[in-house]
């Protein structure tokens, strides 16, 4: 019988390395994703096992995103967040233009992840670890 593996989920971590808070992400995602690799935990005395981090791939970007990632990462985490990732924006349309006026409009970190469909703008440790382990947890 042939089993067919789940591909990889990527998660992009839009990063500035000049801002501390990105750096602490990276930092966070370098270790969730080091600890994904390692086989799991056994239980514990009470038989339960710890929640290890799924395996992902992550690719940094120092870039801010294409527009049809911006409107994904809006999609995400709803219009209403349009002026987290992008300063002054009050909109999706006004997100939009911004971005192609100038880039570093785009506010980091923001970390997605495209293959389930959510992102987290800042660096809240909690929601980016929800992201990476095994929960179903919305993000």
């Amino acid at each position: 019988m042939f089993r067919f593996h789940k591909p990889i989920d990527v998660i992009t971590l839009f990063h500035s390395p000049a801002r501390p808070a990105s750096s602490r992400v990276l930092k966070i995602l370098q270790q969730a994703s080091a600890e994904a690799s390692e086989p799991p935990p056994e239980p514990d005395q009470s038989g339960q096992s710890k929640v290890q981090s799924k395996e992902f791939e992550l690719n940094v970007m120092e870039d801010p995103p294409t527009g049809d990632q911006l409107r994904s990462i809006l999609e995400y985490v709803g219009p209403r967040r349009a002026g987290d990732l992008i300063k002054g924006a009050r909109g999706e349309a006004e997100a939009m233009r911004k971005l192609q006026e100038n880039g570093e409009s785009f506010v980091r970190p923001v970390v997605v992840d495209w293959s389930n469909g959510r992102a987290v703008i800042g660096e809240n440790e909690s929601e980016i670890l929800k992201m990476v382990k095994n929960e179903v947890a919305s993000v």
